[in-house]
């Protein structure tokens, strides 16, 4: 059991967006919990559409929050007033998915670097020179780089001068919003190899949202599983890969490409004879604790070991190997054991 304070809190986080162009509203983030310890990295997997992003905005304070609590340092961020908010930021800090387009073009990448540096005030002027040719090297790029533009490099060195910026006012913690998926296989290695690298220099903290799963297997110390909003597993890399306990976290990984044809086509059609979620997410079917989420609107939590829990929202079939598993149960949403 880890009895270090968190690094980060978020407690019943949900996000609602509004109605628009004929449709209803929609509740993107329903009630996430978890918690981040310093220098851990949580991996958030699911399918496009599940949330994810909008969660990691949502902690960072760049989505509007329709409840819940997000606390980083002890600080609650959902209440905090702008100027503190403003001040809070420099702990924490984001890596885009496409670094085509998360760099400004009409700037030099030594002005990209400068600026959180004047807006965080956090150097002195005559050290900020010194100060970005610190953050190219600690991402292993040439400081002779600073008067060039973006245009002027590959994907991998502009996600290199995305995670210098990001790096600039000395973070705790970085949302790291699919960082690789726009980059080439040799690349996308040579990034994460370098995000591991710099977390054990600096003691990073990382919410590492991906839905290539050998990657997060590979980064991840922890994983939650997110559908329509919802976490519906959690747990260490290990427990969550080797030992699945909800059906759609075992889909997700029959998913993965295998090299056997055969054993792959076997693979899926298993997943297909599983629950169709989007179908009966909120159809009332009772799961095999007798609870009816459908008319309750909740799902309780059960803890298959110490830190591995999954919501009981269809878990497990009635014709699973764990439908007789003796769990202990706790209502909500998971933090931490």
């Amino acid at each position: 059991m880890t009895t270090a304070a968190p690094l980060l809190r978020v407690q019943d986080l949900s996000v609602l967006f509004p109605p628009r162009r004929g449709k209803g509203p929609v509740l993107a983030v329903d009630r996430v919990s978890f918690e981040i310890q310093p220098g851990e990295t949580l991996g958030l997997v699911g399918e496009s559409g599940s949330g994810k992003t909008t969660t990691g905005r949502a902690i960072l304070q760049l989505q509007a929050v329709r409840s819940g609590s997000v606390q980083l340092l002890g600080q609650e961020l959902t209440t905090m007033r702008p100027a503190a908010l403003r001040a809070m930021r420099r702990h924490m800090q984001f890596v885009l998915q496409n670094p085509y387009s998360s760099l400004h073009p009409r700037m030099t990448v030594g002005a990209i670097l400068t600026e959180p540096l004047r807006v965080h005030r956090s150097v002195p002027e005559a050290q900020m020179p010194q100060r970005v040719a610190e953050l190219l090297r600690q991402v292993g790029m040439d400081p002779e780089v600073v008067r060039r533009y973006p245009h002027e490099f590959s994907g991998g060195q502009r996600q290199r001068i995305v995670i210098a910026r990001a790096l600039a006012v000395n973070p705790d913690f970085v949302v790291c919003d699919e960082p690789v998926s726009a980059l080439d296989v040799r690349t996308q290695a040579q990034i994460v190899a370098l995000l591991q690298s710099l977390q054990q220099q600096l003691g990073l903290s990382y919410l590492f949202i991906a839905h290539d799963l050998a990657m997060v297997r590979h980064v991840a110390h922890r994983v939650a599983v997110m559908f329509a909003g919802q976490i519906l597993e959690i747990g260490s890399a290990q427990q969550v890969f080797d030992s699945p306990a909800h059906p759609y976290t075992r889909a997700l990984l029959d998913a993965v490409p295998v090299p056997d044809p055969a054993a792959q086509r076997a693979r899926l059609a298993q997943s297909a004879q599983e629950t169709d979620f989007h179908a009966h997410r909120d159809s009332g079917v009772p799961c095999r604790f007798g609870e009816d989420h459908g008319a309750t609107g909740s799902a309780h939590w059960h803890w298959l070991a110490p830190g591995h829990g999954v919501s009981c929202r269809f878990w497990p079939p009635q014709d699973s190997a764990l439908a007789g598993a003796d769990v202990a149960e706790q209502r909500g949403q998971p933090a931490r054991l």
